[in-house]
Formats: structure tokens, C-alpha cells, sequence
């Protein structure tokens, strides 16, 4: 009778109640999120992932857009767990229409606007290059549903600009197509986001001018935990992981202020 005890904890049977352990326990060690994320801040956001996965299992799917599109989105059932907005107010609207974690909001970074040109000496240093006579096409974000564009508009009209360039101004649906149509070349210059073209401290193309901060009100980007994600593992890491130390060095490094 012992011999036959003994048998029972043979190598293969230890293997094999090993790996019933692992194969049970490996939801528990790792799940998934669905973000809505700022355009602005698409760049950063795929860091941020990577450090998430590499530090917790946990991964995100992104999706990326204006803030205002991403708002309606929520509002209309999508399924997100967090939203990392351009703005204050969609996020707080959010809390108020209690589809948002009250107390989960906190400002994750303070973006810059700058106006970009994918030529290098194109944009000068006082943003003097959109009186010039010879100035093409200038590319901003619908300032109804994108922050960026609406801190544009802000810039355009502070210069006395705004009727001079009504003629030029192409509109994007979000700071990303805005992006795109300059560095496409469709648009000769175009107000975008500092993170959209600078990368760990340094301008990454192109040249640029950054319009001081009075010509437009602050763009303070705040993030916030859904109602679909109180209960999601990796939704709760990733908020987690966005105020730390290592991190809130990462998006500065992209431009934005704390």
C-alpha cells in the first residue's frame, strides 16, 4: 500500500498538475481594456501599452479619436473602460451623467499647441509665415469636437488672423487627420499638437512654432475610469500606471507638462 501512495506522485503526474494550475489561473493573472483615447495623444498611449503589458500581462485595445466623437461614442453604449480625453469636460460631464467612477478623474498631462510645417524653415520662430503672401492651405481640427482645434481657433482669432485665413483653412475630423494632411504635404502648414511631432525631448521633423500659452486657454487633458471598467483588472492598471513617476516622465518627454 505505501509503494502504491507513492506512485501517485510521479514527475508526469506533478507536470500535469502543474499546468491544470496555470492553464486555471491565467485569466485571473491577465485581462483586457478597452481605451478611448485622444488623438493628441496616440503616440504616448502605445508606450504606455507596451509598459503595461511588459510590467502587469494586462494589455489595452485603443481607440483612437477627437475627444467630442469619442464622448458621443460613450454616450451612445461603447464599450470603454477608461477615456483618456483632450479636454476637462467631457470627462466630468461623464461623472455627472454617472457613466464615469466617481472620484476616478485626474489630469494625466497639459498638451501644447504648436503650429507645424513637415518643411524644415518653413514655420518660423514668431509664426510670422502665416501673413505671408505665398502661405498654402492651413490645416486645424474641427474645434467642435477637438480641443486642439478649438485652442486653434483661439490662436487665429487672438492674431487677428481669423478672416484673412478663412480662404486657406482645411478642417480635420480630429488632431490626427490634421496631422496627416501636413505631413502629407495636402496642407502647407497646420496647428497641431506638440506630441504629435516631438519624441523624447526632441523635435522629431519639420519645423514649428509654438504660440504662447496666452493666446489660448490651457488645454489640460484629464483621464477617467467608465462604469464598464470598475471592475477591469487592467483598466484599474492602467489609471494606476499613469500617475507614476516613470510614466508622467515618459508623456513630458512627448511635450506635455505635467
Amino acid at each position: 500500500m505505501p509503494s502504491s501512495r507513492r506512485s501517485l506522485a510521479t514527475p508526469a503526474a506533478l507536470a500535469a498538475l502543474l499546468l491544470s494550475t496555470i492553464t486555471w489561473s491565467a485569466p485571473a493573472i491577465s485581462a483586457q481594456a478597452q481605451v478611448a483615447v485622444a488623438a493628441n495623444f496616440a503616440a504616448p498611449m502605445q508606450a504606455v501599452a507596451e509598459r503595461l503589458t511588459r510590467t502587469t500581462g494586462h494589455t489595452l485595445r485603443i481607440t483612437q479619436g477627437s475627444t467630442g466623437k469619442l464622448y458621443a461614442q460613450i454616450r451612445n453604449g461603447a464599450p470603454f473602460d477608461a477615456l483618456l480625453a483632450a479636454n476637462t469636460g467631457a470627462p466630468e460631464q461623464l461623472e455627472r451623467d454617472g457613466l464615469a467612477v466617481p472620484g476616478s478623474r485626474f489630469t494625466y498631462a497639459s498638451g501644447k499647441l504648436v503650429l507645424w510645417s513637415a518643411r524644415p524653415g518653413r514655420v518660423d520662430a514668431d509664426g510670422a509665415v502665416l501673413r505671408r503672401a505665398d502661405l498654402g492651405k492651413v490645416a486645424y481640427a474641427n474645434p467642435k469636437t477637438a480641443p486642439y482645434g478649438l485652442a486653434a481657433q483661439e490662436v487665429m482669432s487672438a492674431m487677428g488672423l481669423s478672416e484673412r485665413l478663412a480662404s486657406r483653412l482645411v478642417m480635420g475630423e480630429s488632431i490626427g487627420q490634421t496631422y496627416t494632411f501636413v505631413h502629407s504635404g495636402n496642407a502647407d502648414v497646420g496647428f497641431v499638437a506638440l506630441s504629435q511631432v516631438m519624441e523624447k525631448g526632441q523635435v522629431q521633423s519639420g519645423s514649428l512654432w509654438q504660440p504662447p500659452q496666452h493666446l489660448y486657454a490651457p488645454i489640460r487633458q484629464d483621464a477617467v475610469l467608465l462604469q464598464r471598467g470598475a471592475d477591469n483588472p487592467a483598466a484599474q492598471a492602467l489609471m494606476r500606471l499613469l500617475k507614476s513617476p516613470e510614466i508622467r516622465d515618459l508623456i513630458q518627454s512627448y511635450g506635455y507638462e505635467p
